[in-house]
């Protein structure tokens, strides 16, 4: 989502407390290594948002920029791309107590503007979910839809 060096590209996993969602949302928080330290996504200090959010930066932290807009504006952006999917139905409200949600989060190391880091997280998380709840890919679009290919490699016609 977005332009580099400044979009998002994130994945998220949503599920139940006492699943296998809850043994790796607890592992990842509590196994940081060297550049990698998860935590739990909040709306402001002190008040974490629901589902319960685990972000787990894909890329390491290299400098304070870096870590300012990977804990800062991506952050931020998560937690109010969470909450938009809650008010728009994509997570039932209902159920946010029972549910937890993982986002991994690649902030690029060139990254510089903060708006649009925030921006790119925000809508990245709505979409993600969106798509969880809508079941989307359909497996008929990944079908019809040729060879894979990335902006990394296109296979040879």
């Amino acid at each position: 989502m977005g332009e580099p060096p400044d979009a998002a590209h994130l994945n998220t996993v949503l599920g139940a407390k006492g699943g296998p969602v809850e043994t790796a949302w607890v592992t990842a928080l509590a196994t940081p290594r060297q550049g990698h330290a998860s935590f739990v996504v909040v709306h402001s200090p002190g008040l974490a948002v629901k589902p319960l959010t685990l972000f787990v930066n894909k890329a390491e932290i290299r400098g304070d920029s870096h870590a300012r807009l990977t804990w800062g504006a991506a952050q931020a952006g998560v937690a109010q791309g969470v909450i938009a999917a809650v008010r728009e139905g994509f997570v039932p409200n209902g159920e946010l107590d029972d549910l937890l949600l993982i986002a991994a989060v690649w902030v690029h190391w060139n990254a510089a503007d903060e708006d649009a880091v925030y921006e790119n997280n925000l809508e990245a998380t709505r979409l993600a979910l969106e798509a969880g709840a809508r079941g989307l890919p359909l497996a008929e679009s990944v079908l019809a839809a040729g060879d894979p290919w990335s902006q990394f490699f296109r296979p040879p016609k």
